[in-house]
């Protein structure tokens, strides 16, 4: 649908009485005098983050902006923000330059993740980047404005998640990488990682994380106040330097610029290529994402492969065991320190079996036949977890852990088989209001429920009235009333910016954002050409290519010292290749570098144009690479959600 105009007053509600009385009952149950967290959030601050909090990218452009939070100052209560979620968000408020321990210094509150710089011999051992250049720029430069100035003799990933590598160039010149003055280390399987999820479903996930991280969502009591792992995402591209290094065994122990170094992978943890670094010196152990003080997600709302939380305990205990008695500071790339061993242990261990009894509980009720949602419902955390603020969903959920968790062991499947193929949502939309008595009757009875706090139920029903009619604008009205006060009493950040956003769009439509690249170019120039090639392929119109067979012979010039040889081919409306052959036959060869091809793919150069240039040569049938770009779906990422 198009953009509405914004309305010309506020339509957003006040906390219903239901919700104020869910967070008085909050404020009974949990321990809100503890200062513990305050205090580690706070200690070791050196400067905070210049100019307000504010950050610009050339041009001209806000890429961070702490100022917009300034509604949080102080201690009093916002009856439409959840009181957990609201101290959490008053913690994240700390920023700035913070020591941990001698030579260890992490950058906090500029983007959503930490950096964390380890002082060496002669430079700095930078750990991840945070998510665009100008963040990343602003935090390096806040750190040698109090350390001084000494260059970068690594920098390294810890997982393959935007907010941890985005702003490479900020931090490096690409050259030094490439040139050896700077090593660029990673996790064995970083590069697929990466390219899987930030490419191939990178679009579409993109836009499920607007509503993750409410996006577009004005900060503000009735508007987003976090991100859980932090405020949000810093703005701007995000750019990569591929690794020159990675580290394949379990445990590996390398010296880096005089800083002894022991790697610790934890794949198909938070992420699937993630590792931990103890470095025995410092006594400092960084667990990367796998122990940030709250429940994080088996599977974020905006979407990734299922993670293994039985495999993530299995790390934490690891951990546990190899480094915590050797351990004085406890560090992670978001959030605050833990110090002292005693605490640091028990904080992991908490850790561990927080994840390991989402999954033994789940597992235990779907093997007793019980569904998703009613798991989802019937889990809980023991009470030496749920009392405590760091095992909290801030992030992840126990109920969309749960869920995850199933999916993971049975599909999306719930085994009856009136769930085995249903009929589309529009489709179903429109029966079900012929059953229910057309769409007024519908909306009259949801108001009755919304009158009476049901607002989860609300939400449920108003989706077949919009599936249906999605102009309906009384009942747009009301699913955006249900959603914001679902927002208010969400304790998690995401499901309060999911659902903020949802009423956002269900009353002011889509935002349609500027044209943008669809995916980031350095990125496509980083990742696997086999990788590349399938974002080509799974772009392709099949409907377009009906009874069409060809191949191609792509040679890219650049990659590698003879160029890299890629057979396309395209049949049963399918595009497939083969990395490193030529195509025996071909139907046309192509000669072009790696930028060449990236601009192609993204749609900012022709082939025609490319060939004119002298960009790009073709010889044999050149309407087979004409034909091919032709064939190709453009991905708007600003596609409808709560509507049809």
């Amino acid at each position: 649908m198009t953009t509405q105009a914004v309305p010309p007053e506020d339509p957003r509600r006040a906390a219903e009485p239901l919700t104020r009385a869910i967070h008085a009952a909050v404020r009974e149950k949990l321990d809100f005098a503890q200062t513990r967290d305050a205090q580690n959030a706070a200690r070791g601050l050196v400067a905070p983050v210049p100019d307000g909090g504010r950050i610009a990218r050339e041009d001209g452009r806000l890429a961070w902006d702490l100022s917009a939070y300034a509604f949080l100052d102080g201690d009093a209560e916002i009856d439409t923000v959840h009181p957990s979620l609201l101290r959490l968000a008053r913690l994240n408020m700390n920023n700035g330059l913070f020591k941990v321990v001698d030579g260890v210094y992490q950058l906090r509150g500029m983007d959503l993740a930490n950096m964390t710089v380890v002082e060496g011999e002669t430079g700095v051992i930078l750990i991840d980047c945070l998510q665009t250049p100008a963040t990343a720029t602003a935090a390096l430069e806040l750190y040698y404005a109090h350390r001084g100035r000494r260059p970068v003799k690594a920098l390294i990933y810890t997982h393959s998640h935007v907010d941890h590598y985005g702003g490479a160039h900020g931090v490096l010149d690409p050259a030094d990488a490439a040139e050896g003055r700077a090593a660029v280390i990673a996790p064995d399987g970083f590069m697929e990682a990466l390219g899987g999820e930030n490419v191939l479903a990178g679009v579409a996930m993109t836009r499920r994380a607007q509503f993750q991280m409410g996006a577009l969502v004005r900060p503000g009591p009735k508007g987003q106040v976090d991100a859980g792992l932090g405020k949000g995402p810093g703005r701007g591209p995000a750019t990569l330097i591929a690794p020159t290094r990675l580290i394949v065994e379990p445990v590996e122990t390398h010296v880096i610029d005089g800083v002894e170094v022991v790697f610790h992978l934890a794949p198909g943890t938070e992420a699937p290529a993630e590792m931990h670094m103890f470095f025995p010196g410092l006594k400092v152990l960084n667990m990367a994402e796998n122990a940030t003080p709250l429940l994080h997600n088996f599977c974020p709302l905006r979407g990734s492969e299922v993670r293994d939380p039985r495999i993530w305990s299995h790390y934490l205990a690891d951990a546990v065991d190899r480094f915590a008695d050797r351990t004085e500071a406890l560090i992670c790339q978001h959030h605050w320190p833990t110090w002292g061993s005693a605490e640091i242990r028990d904080f992991l261990e908490r850790q561990r079996d927080l994840y390991k009894h989402i999954h033994d509980q789940t597992v235990r009720l779907m093997n007793l036949g019980w569904r998703p949602a009613e798991i989802a419902e019937a889990v809980t955390l023991p009470p030496s977890l749920e009392s405590d603020f760091r095992m909290r969903g801030y992030y992840g959920t126990v109920s969309h852990n749960v869920k995850a968790v199933f999916q993971r062991y049975l599909s999306w499947y719930d085994g009856n088989p009136a769930n085995l193929e249903p009929l589309p949502p529009r489709e179903a939309a429109r029966k079900y209001l012929d059953y229910m008595g057309g769409a007024g009757s519908v909306i009259a009875k949801a108001q009755a429920d919304f009158d009476r706090g049901e607002y989860r139920w609300v939400a449920q029903v108003l989706y077949h009235v919009l599936f249906a009619d999605p102009e309906n604008a009384a009942a747009r009205a009301l699913a955006a009333d249900a959603f914001e006060q679902l927002g208010y009493q969400a304790e998690s950040a995401t499901w309060r910016n999911a659902y903020l956003y949802g009423a956002q769009e269900l009353r002011r439509g889509v935002i349609r954002l500027p044209p943008t690249p669809m995916l980031s170019p350095d990125l496509l120039n980083a990742v696997s050409l086999d990788i590349l090639f399938d974002f080509i392929a799974v772009r392709l119109d099949a409907s377009k290519a009906v009874g069409m067979r060809w191949t191609i012979d792509w040679h890219v010039t650049d990659a590698g010292p003879e160029g890299a040889r890629v057979a396309q081919t395209l049949s049963n409306e399918t595009l497939s290749q083969i990395v490193g052959k030529a195509a025996p036959s071909p139907d046309a060869c192509a000669r072009l570098t790696r930028a060449t091809l990236v601009e192609l793919t993204l749609a900012r150069l022709t082939p025609e144009d490319a060939v004119a240039q002298g960009l790009m040569r073709v010889e044999g049938d050149a309407s087979a690479v004409t034909g091919l770009f032709a064939m190709l779906d453009r991905f708007d990422m600003q596609f409808d959600v709560v509507t049809p």
